[in-house]
């Protein structure tokens, strides 16, 4: 996920205050000015966290639970200004900032019913006993992106928290309002001062002050794969654990025996879904041959039917662009001369991009190649299964895909065949809280959500009792 950011003017040293201006993409006007997170802040921060990490841990597992429950409950009381903050600050939609705000309350409830089934093992032993028991990590640093700057926080916040860790969360900085509000709605509902501060900041400042802090046991990253590198290499200094959820150019393969209308009519939200600027959008829609002139009729009208405009209205289907940068990113990618398929956006203010399908590119452009982070894909021609499955690969990433097909046997070979981490067929869903979401090659590093995530956030620890004196 490319962390592209509104240009800031930057601080003049690690140490020096400064601050971050938050601009609404839908109308370029100034939201909000944050105070940025220094090197001597997040220091400060450590220290706080350390001391509430020890009480924290010390809860009975079951007292933790509740205060995580009454976390999830305040974000449901809350969920309205949660997502008009994320309409306003991130441009989302305000139906998909209302389902964001509604992810990070189902999350803290599921990972509160994880606390007291963080077990260990018995291990048969000879002379004696052996188990294994899971100790929390101790702070956990997480940061976060702009393109879902709410759920993507909650992701490694909730289960850290309940594995009984204290959590420093760094938000883009276009997008921390909802990240500091989210860190009052915990200390509003009960949670131990300083357990779960927020730090928001430039990323080559506050970011890298989290990152090599001596006192930060593990680094939970989402963001582009270049920067991911950097983050996994300062970590190895310290053999610092990390988890990362990098880039992804996350093909849609539509096979000749498909329900050709249904795989057409769901393509735009795959890829236009919060402008593109998604780690899983299909940007690449790869269709058999014999029904690729037939899928490209059907996708026509569905792409140009999709409403852009004000997110804050709710018809809207996609807002706008994050930021300039972001705009001019997607705009290099894309030339007028390029045929295919352009649907509209409104003029004026705004960073605002037309939902966009080239055809005619070779599989190597690229636009079929790179991440984007746009509201544009391409769509390329297969002539067999195993073609298919070539083209799928043919790139770095291996976050997310879709397979089309009404048979169930070439749904599971081609589902196996794909170098990816999260596949559907005859459909488009990636993420859910409760099963585990990461990716493949350079699309990261560990997983995120299911039933193991509060394990990702533990040491174990191997204790044998002699039983023979």
């Amino acid at each position: 996920m490319p962390n592209a950011s509104h240009p800031h003017p930057p601080p003049p040293a690690p140490d020096e205050p400064y601050e971050l201006t938050v601009l609404n993409p839908s109308t370029e006007e100034v939201v909000a000015t944050v105070p940025g997170a220094t090197a001597v802040d997040v220091d400060r921060a450590v220290t706080r966290a350390a001391g509430a990490q020890h009480t924290w841990a010390g809860l009975a597992p079951g007292d933790r639970a509740r205060a995580l429950r009454r976390f999830a409950a305040a974000v449901d009381a809350h969920l309205e200004e949660l997502a008009d903050l994320e309409v306003r600050e991130a441009g989302h939609t305000i139906g998909n900032a209302r389902w964001e705000a509604g992810n990070v309350r189902d999350l803290l409830d599921y990972a509160a019913g994880g606390v007291e089934r963080l077990c260990g093992r018995q291990i048969p032993v000879a002379g004696g006993l052996d188990v294994t028991i899971l100790e929390p990590l101790g702070v956990v640093g997480v940061i976060a992106p702009w393109n879902f700057p709410l759920p993507i926080a909650a992701w490694g916040t909730a289960p850290a928290l309940a594995a009984g860790n204290a959590v420093l969360l760094k938000p883009a900085e276009t997008t921390p309002l909802t990240a500091l509000r989210l860190a009052e709605l915990g200390r509003e509902s009960g949670l131990p001062e300083h357990l779960f501060q927020v730090l928001p900041g430039a990323g080559r400042i506050a970011g890298d002050a989290l990152v090599t802090h001596p006192g930060v046991a593990k680094i939970v990253f989402t963001g582009s794969t270049a920067v991911g590198k950097t983050i996994m290499a300062k970590c190895a200094d310290r053999v610092k654990r990390v988890t990362l959820e990098l880039g992804g150019k996350s093909p849609n393969l539509v096979f000749a025996d498909a329900d050709i209308e249904a795989a057409a009519a769901a393509a735009p939200l795959s890829f236009l879904d919060n402008s593109g600027q998604d780690c899983c959008a299909r940007t690449r829609i790869l269709v058999q041959d014999t029904v690729y002139e037939r899928f490209l009729s059907l996708l026509a009208p569905a792409v140009e039917a999709v409403r852009v405009g004000d997110p804050a209205d709710e018809r809207t289907q996609m807002g706008p662009l994050i930021s300039r940068a972001q705009l001019d990113r997607v705009r290099g990618y894309v030339s007028d001369d390029l045929p295919g398929i352009r649907g509209r956006c409104p003029d004026g203010p705004g960073f605002w991009f037309p939902p966009t399908v080239l055809t005619g590119l070779a599989p190597d452009a690229p636009a079929a190649t790179e991440e984007v982070f746009g509201p544009v894909a391409v769509v390329l021609p297969f002539r067999d299964e195993a073609e298919a499955v070539r083209l799928a690969n043919a790139t770095e990433y291996g976050l997310a895909g879709s397979v089309w097909t009404r048979d169930l046997g070439r749904a599971l070979r081609v589902c196996g065949a794909v170098a990816a981490g999260n596949l559907s067929v005859n459909s488009h869903s990636s993420v859910r809280y409760w099963t585990p979401f990461g990716g493949f090659k350079q699309s990261g590093l560990g997983r995120e959500l299911g039933p193991d995530a509060l394990a990702a956030f533990t040491e174990t620890k191997n204790v044998f009792l002699n039983t023979e004196v």
